[in-house]
């Protein structure tokens, strides 16, 4: 593709070469997928397409077992003070962080990094502004990328040393026409692009679309010593928009690409990560391939063969009716059945051993997925025993749990160069707090005319929501301090964990004042 405008052939020639230093990674994302849904013979040239392909899809029983376990350690962020000089600073600036994430569903977002991190082997979140979230006031957010549509440098092992970082989609002609209608008609096919295909199972017409491409920056000043990022849009060879002329000092003031990478297992000289699949992946083609010669015997053994020769004088057709009970022949030496010999008995063991070796590498263990073959009834043990058997899920879960405090602190700039003051008295409105508005604009203009957040404020990650089991203990160890008056009922209240909690509070707190 050729243009006279130098500079978006220099974003393209960029582009193409992350492009080209992915073909391996994009090929490995396509296996990966392949595998995980259970399609374990796609790469597999049959030479006999009467063979059976059988598949038993331990790698996806894993990896949704895993998933399951991760749904209880979706992350809330909680901003602390080290001094009560920022206490309610803290308070504010924690219930702008989860308004934002219930208005762009981070609970939906962090479900699809699960998949993205066990199955490809690294996940990736974006951190941005809407200003037309909430009625227009705004809102920063975090949002999952999908792994086969951005690319960061091949050249370097952490995001922020890159020369850019690409985010790619293709979209029609239409949609160029309605969004940008003055530069659509200059556009031109991208067919250098054409192997971009859809989930291995669509196949989109690519000569209908166009690829749109979104370059992400980051420049660093020697004079000042700070860096900026800066995004362009691309498509056709063209550039669509670009953040230098509304932000000509960078388009987000923390000057870092607002990505965070989680890998799984990392790989050695990158960004990226390996997942499940690729680590198991020998093990379950193998486990396949054993039962694909099992099934062959057993189709054998199930069809056994009469051999006839030409001095027995029997006819072979004669011989396949089998309603006749009288057959005429010379010699009954000449006709012999031919049997399929057994295959060793402990072949069939083996192939259970290999699986239960994957279940058991990969943490979908009997007790993981609360199985209790051994008489083991009480829920206090089986608690015990889950929290031993998911060291697999644990570990994937405090990867993604710091990846998402980076995100937090990201998104806390964003909120601060945008519309924290705003957003703060909007939170302590919404909860009929007068006084609360108050403090909440001097927590806010404190933050603005700072040049950096302030020191003694931290982010730190809690777990949404509990596990039945780990709650009820949780709840029974709070009950007992408060019968033994080590803490007081208000206190307990606080520590407890059930839903309705925060109603509860407030009914609690709304008694007296009408009685009185």
């Amino acid at each position: 593709m050729k243009n006279n405008n130098s500079e978006s052939d220099k974003y393209y020639s960029l582009f193409r070469e992350f492009y080209d230093a992915y073909a391996g990674e994009r090929a490995r994302i396509e296996k990966c997928e392949h595998l995980y849904r259970g399609d374990h013979w796609f790469d597999v040239p049959a030479d006999d397409p009467r063979e059976p392909r059988p598949v038993t899809p331990i790698i996806h029983s894993s990896i949704e077992n895993v998933r399951a376990d991760l749904e209880d350690y979706i992350p809330e962020a909680v901003i602390t003070a080290d001094s009560n000089a920022y206490s309610e600073l803290a308070e504010t600036l924690t219930r702008v962080i989860k308004e934002d994430h219930m208005n762009c569903s981070y609970d939906e977002e962090f479900r699809k990094l699960t998949h993205d991190l066990l199955v490809v082997g690294y996940a990736v979140q974006e951190i941005g502004y809407d200003p037309e979230a909430l009625s227009g006031m705004g809102s920063a957010f975090i949002r999952r990328v999908d792994v086969s549509g951005v690319m960061f440098d091949p050249l370097v092992t952490d995001v922020q040393d890159g020369r850019a970082v690409f985010k790619f989609a293709r979209r029609t002609r239409g949609w160029f026409r309605d969004h940008y209608p003055d530069k659509a008609d200059r556009l031109k096919d991208d067919g250098v692009f054409m192997d971009v295909d859809g989930d291995g199972v669509l196949a989109p017409r690519c000569d209908k679309s166009i690829m749109l491409i979104e370059c992400w920056e980051r420049e660093y000043d020697a004079k000042t010593g700070k860096n900026s990022v800066h995004m362009l849009k691309l498509a056709g060879g063209e550039i669509l928009e670009s953040s230098r002329e509304a932000f000509p000092n960078g388009v987000y003031a923390h000057g870092r690409y607002p990505f965070v990478i989680t890998a799984l297992f990392p790989r050695r000289g990158s960004c990226l990560g390996s997942g499940f699949v690729d680590m198991f992946e020998t093990s379950q083609r193998y486990s396949d391939k054993l039962d694909q010669i099992v099934m062959k015997n057993a189709m054998l053994a199930s069809h056994n063969k009469l051999l006839v020769t030409g001095a027995s004088g029997f006819d072979e057709e004669d011989l396949r009716d089998w309603s006749k009970d009288v057959h005429k022949g010379d010699n009954l030496s000449g006709v012999s059945w031919f049997q399929t010999a057994p295959l060793p008995s402990y072949l069939i063991s083996y192939i259970a051993d290999m699986r239960n070796s994957i279940k058991e590498e990969s943490g979908s263990n009997e007790w993981s997925r609360g199985m209790t073959n051994y008489g083991v009834t009480s829920g206090t043990a089986i608690s015990a025993l889950q929290e031993m058997s998911s060291k697999r899920a644990r570990m994937a879960a405090k990867s993604l749990h710091s990846a998402f405090r980076q995100a937090v602190e990201q998104e806390l700039e964003l909120e601060r160069q945008f519309a924290l003051g705003l957003r703060c008295i909007k939170t302590y409105l919404d909860r009929s707090d007068p006084e609360g508005a108050k403090r909440a604009e001097g927590a806010a203009r404190e933050i603005m005319s700072a040049e950096e957040m302030p020191i003694s404020v931290r982010v730190t990650v809690k777990v949404q929501k509990e596990t039945g089991f780990s709650a009820i203990a949780h709840n029974d160890t709070v009950f007992r301090l408060v019968e033994t008056g080590m803490i007081t009922p208000e206190v307990g209240l606080e520590l407890i964990v059930f839903e309705g909690k925060e109603q509860a509070k407030a009914l609690m707190k709304k008694a007296p004042e009408e009685s009185a």
